[in-house]
């Protein structure tokens, strides 16, 4: 098939003879920190886009003359089938060795080791399984190869007592080996995996509540150890106790800098071989993961992103669907993952939307502990009504206002509002990442209120590029603090968390009727407030000021209509709790 005026730019790219014509008339692409939303126009959508660059749309004729002379080679993509004749019929049934523990805690994991065969690509060759049992109830987890002939099968039990298992693999001697162990009660700190609770809120499964206070740092996990640990240090002492980050590493402005592992095997210079996981990679990777649940902290999974000059966005279906479950068999089994499909779902050309539905599916398939999962996206939401989406992971789709939208969204999908990307506090060129510390403390306070939640993000210029929203290491920001003192007042306030209630038409308020009102005058400055409340219930009143953190109690006790003086200033809240 040749490319035509149609072919999205990302096509072209991915064709070394096409690519080489297109840098011959447009040299400004092989630079452009742009090229990630570049690829998914065509050529007359980029015409109309860049009207700063050097071409014209006289060359655009001659352009596509040398383009439709370039032949599109479809890429190569083979489903490979584990071999039932991996091993020869004089290997006896389930010969490995196998080191397990004799017990486990609940929602933590226990981990089957067994040292197997390694020639070929037992990746791809040897398929594996395990079936645990407790009582009447069977679950079905994946294994994964771990590389130098050791396999692994990783289990999440969630429920004290007794299980049993009993492996399944197409090696003869992984095959049916079986055992058991004992799941202790979970420790203390130790809730299980988050859930959706009273549909727009969410809960750990023991039932304590969870109230996601999130930040950004997508690449932080391939910066290297030294990096890596000041960014752990630093979220030990903070409030965020959920954070978005990727697997695979990102290529964007102040992100130049290669990651210590790759996921395969391979280079860029040489191609990847896709069909072998460097288990390195996600040995470090699950690391990062583990360290952050020993703080508290989910880590919400980004699994695609277009941000790569490494092709990992660019894969073929086979591939990704592979790689899927292997990410499924490694991580599952930790309490503290949470899926998202992509980042910015809708800049990767190579993906529609048909292959995110059948993501969705090979991860519901292959993680059967339910985790939470979404889709994030740049420009134009993803449909959050379907079924696999657990709640709504949204940027900002205007330059100003997002938070006050989030009852709307909530009415709508009827699931949790996260606003995971309302823009980042920072000084960079770019107006998502230069609001300031006051505006991100606004948003995430207008979110609260109206029964969202929203994400923190930093982007402050530093000498190296070390940019929290992206590689970590320190905060320098102002809003921090002040998000850990709303994640207290949150905390402080209803078991079954804030909902919207009916509003003045210049503030908002979230609570539960007759019993607790939290009132945010955002950019307001009232010196006073007149309420009209219903008579016969009596109030404890506070003044809260949210950027200098600071809570008033009012003297006395309130009911009615009453009056409460206030000081005049921006960004103050008033919370009722009834006597």
């Amino acid at each position: 098939m040749a490319f035509t005026e149609h072919t999205k730019i990302g096509k072209i790219w991915s064709n070394e003879a096409a690519r080489s014509i297109l840098l011959k008339h447009i040299p400004q692409l092989s630079s452009s920190p742009s090229l990630t939303f570049i690829k998914r126009n065509t050529l007359p959508n980029l015409l109309d886009s860049n009207q700063a660059w050097s071409w014209t749309e006289s060359i655009m004729p001659t352009l596509l003359a040398e383009l439709a002379l370039v032949q599109d080679e479809p890429m190569t993509d083979e489903e490979i089938i584990p071999d039932i004749q991996y091993e020869g019929d004089s290997v006896p049934i389930g010969s490995v060795a196998v080191i397990a523990s004799e017990q486990a805690e609940q929602w933590g994991i226990f981990q089957l080791e067994l040292r197997g065969p390694d020639h070929g690509n037992p990746f791809v060759e040897v398929s594996l399984s395990a079936e645990f049992t407790f009582e009447s109830r069977t679950m079905s987890v994946l294994g994964f190869y771990d590389g130098l002939g050791i396999y692994r099968v990783r289990f999440m039990p969630d429920c004290p007592g007794v299980w049993t298992y009993r492996t399944r693999s197409s090696a003869r001697s992984l095959d049916s080996l079986e055992g058991q162990f004992v799941c202790f009660p979970a420790l203390e700190g130790n809730h299980g995996p988050v859930r959706v609770k009273n549909t727009f809120h969410f809960a750990f499964e023991d039932g304590t509540s969870y109230i996601p206070i999130g930040t950004t740092c997508y690449a932080w996990s391939h910066q290297g150890n030294e990096l890596e640990e000041q960014t752990l240090d630093t979220l030990k002492k903070s409030a965020f106790n959920k954070m978005r980050m990727c697997v695979f590493p990102k290529s964007y402005s102040f992100n130049s800098n290669e990651p210590r592992y790759y996921p395969y095997e391979g280079s860029l210079e040489e191609g990847w071989d896709y069909t072998r996981f460097n288990p390195a990679f996600f040995r470090h990777l699950e690391e990062r993961i583990a360290d952050l649940m020993e703080l508290g902290i989910e880590a919400d999974l980004i699994l695609f992103h277009a941000y790569d000059r490494w092709g990992f966005s660019e894969m073929p279906k086979s591939a990704d669907d592979r790689y899927l479950r292997y990410v499924a068999a490694r991580l599952s089994a930790y309490r503290n993952i949470w899926w998202s499909l992509a980042n910015e779902y809708d800049l990767m050309w190579a993906k529609e939307t048909d292959d995110w539905e059948r993501f969705a599916c090979v991860m519901k398939d292959h993680d059967p502990y339910g985790h939470l999962m979404s889709i994030h996206n740049c420009f134009g939401f993803y449909d959050h009504h379907r079924p696999w989406i657990t709640h709504c992971s949204i940027q900002r789709t205007d330059v100003y206002k997002t938070a006050e939208n989030t009852r709307e969204w909530r009415s709508e999908y009827n699931k949790p509002i996260v606003i995971d990307e309302c823009a980042y506090e920072g000084d960079i060129d770019l107006g998502w990442g230069n609001i300031t510390g006051q505006e991100m403390v606004r948003r995430f306070w207008e979110g609260a209120v109206r029964g969202g939640y929203v994400g923190h993000g930093e982007t402050y210029l530093h000498p190296e590029d070390i940019l929290w929203w992206s590689k970590g290491g320190k905060l320098y920001g102002s809003s921090p603090e002040r998000i850990a003192f709303l994640r207290r007042i949150m905390e402080e306030g209803p078991a079954e968390g804030l909902n919207p209630l009916q509003s003045d038409w210049d503030v908002p308020v979230a609570g539960v009727p007759d019993a607790y009102y939290l009132f945010y005058f955002g950019f307001n400055q009232p010196r006073y407030r007149q309420f009209t409340m219903k008579p016969g219930i009596r109030y404890q009143v506070d003044v809260i000021d949210t950027w200098e953190m600071k809570v008033e109690e009012q003297e006395g006790i309130y009911e009615g209509v009453f009056k409460i003086t206030m000081p005049g200033k921006q960004y103050m809240a008033v919370r009722m709790r009834v006597v």
